[in-house]
């Protein structure tokens, strides 16, 4: 007999031991992308120095004969002594990370449509927790490992190991009978069903009907534009997007500049990323919260806490020291960026989501590509990066609060939705509801 998509999971094992251990798979996966997106903080880490002459040489030789690090780790700043005029490609250098990234976010997001989840990776869903406990992992690497060459080695290794192993990633079945790809679907499910322990199935699906008709169409991007209530949403989602990962790459990156032991700094900045996390999942469900006053007040707290560092003195007690705040504050953000995709997905009827999470996404690049610059603003001043960041936050936070709020309520499937006052839609589907029972 032909099954139906979710009956064949059922017979097939929702979640057994075949798909626990893909998931372990890409949950480890995080880790390497946490060491690769953090690799700057210590590659390009810039250690206390002094000049022995008092006009700073113009060369680089020259530079060489007169500046003294005062650290035992090297890194790319020690051995091409990249301070003064020549520490802007240290920046540079962690921006073209995340241009890369945005490069493969417009390339590798519409691919995984076209050609499936497991050609571009995207066949499991990866955890910002992961990712938290990557970052002090990657502490631990720098503290062990102090030559930066070996350093980078040790932490990009990995990644061949990864990609050899993800051949043993099966293609989603999702996709694949979404595509009308049924007799291969079905062979996905069987390899699923004997990595699960079950005998082998004789697992028959229903024929799918496949991609669209060519007479049907799927609302494109400009309607993003087009319509009034998507323009206005859409323009603020970028601005909270973008905010989201200039300010969390900025302070993660700025973790190298802060006094103190560089390593311990490094992995505090990912540990405190732990607690974000059940922390919005607790408030986004309360009704007297919510999404958007949970949003709101994560980033003004963010904001609040980066500003705040102004006026504390540098040798203050850890209760009171610049440093305290700045975690507090990268957790704040840590967790408005856990909420920003739940929020961003129901504000977007379904016919548009994806539209709309790609365009925020490529916003939320913009935002990792100027990060690494800011710690080097404290040239103007040491304290200039939290301002920057601290008016960001702010702004991100009150601009939420023009969004409306979607906790309990009904999601809109079509553009037309978006026009129908909630309580309509709620009435309209209770009236249906009520004459089919009649």
């Amino acid at each position: 007999m032909a099954l139906e998509l979710e009956e064949a999971f059922g017979a097939a094992g929702e979640f057994g031991g075949g798909q626990r251990r893909l998931t372990a798979f890409l949950v480890l996966l995080q880790v390497y992308v946490a060491c690769q997106s953090m690799l700057i903080v210590l590659v390009g880490a810039a250690p206390e120095y002094h000049i022995d002459q008092e006009e700073v040489p113009v060369s680089r030789a020259e530079l060489a004969k007169h500046v003294h690090f005062a650290s035992n780790f090297t890194s790319i700043v020690t051995e091409w002594y990249l301070i003064e005029q020549e520490a802007y490609k240290v920046g540079l250098a962690s921006s073209l990370f995340f241009a890369g990234l945005l490069i493969g976010n417009i390339t590798f997001g519409p691919l995984s449509d076209k050609l499936g989840r497991k050609p571009v990776y995207i066949s499991g869903s990866l955890t910002n927790l992961t990712f938290a406990v990557g970052i002090a992992v990657y502490a631990l690497l720098g503290y062990c490992v102090r030559e930066w060459r070996y350093l980078a080695l040790v932490s990009n290794t990995p990644g061949i190991i990864f990609f050899l192993l993800s051949f043993m990633l099966p293609e989603s079945p999702r996709w694949l009978y979404s595509q009308g790809k049924t007799a291969e679907a079905e062979h996905v499910l069987q390899y699923i069903a004997l990595g699960n322990g079950k005998e082998r199935l004789n697992l028959k699906l229903k024929p799918s009907a496949g991609t669209l008709r060519k007479d049907e169409s799927t609302p494109g991007i400009l309607n993003l534009v087009k319509h009034p209530v998507l323009r206005w949403r859409t323009v603020i989602l970028m601005y909270i997007w973008y905010v989201c990962s200039f300010v969390y790459y900025g302070l993660t990156l700025n973790a190298g500049e802060l006094r103190g032991n560089l390593y311990l700094n490094v992995a505090l900045y990912g540990l405190v990323e732990v607690p974000a996390f059940p922390l919005c999942m607790f408030f986004i469900e309360k009704s007297w919260s919510g999404r958007r006053r949970t949003m709101t007040s994560f980033l003004v707290f963010a904001g609040f806490a980066c500003i705040l560092a102004l006026f504390l003195p540098t040798n203050a007690g850890l209760l009171f020291s610049p440093t305290l705040l700045a975690l507090c504050g990268k957790m704040m953000v840590s967790a408005a960026f856990n909420i920003v995709y739940i929020y961003t997905s129901e504000l977007y009827p379904t016919v548009l989501r994806n539209a709309g999470l790609g365009v925020c996404s490529m916003s939320c690049r913009f935002g990792g590509i100027l990060a690494p610059f800011v710690p080097s603003m404290k040239s103007l001043g040491p304290f200039v990066p939290f301002v920057v960041f601290g008016i960001s936050g702010l702004s991100a936070g009150f601009l939420t609060l023009l969004l409306p709020e979607t906790l309990n309520k009904p999601i809109a499937e079509s553009i037309e939705d978006l026009q129908i006052p909630k309580y309509q839609v709620l009435r309209n589907k209770k009236v249906n509801q009520s004459e089919e029972n009649t």
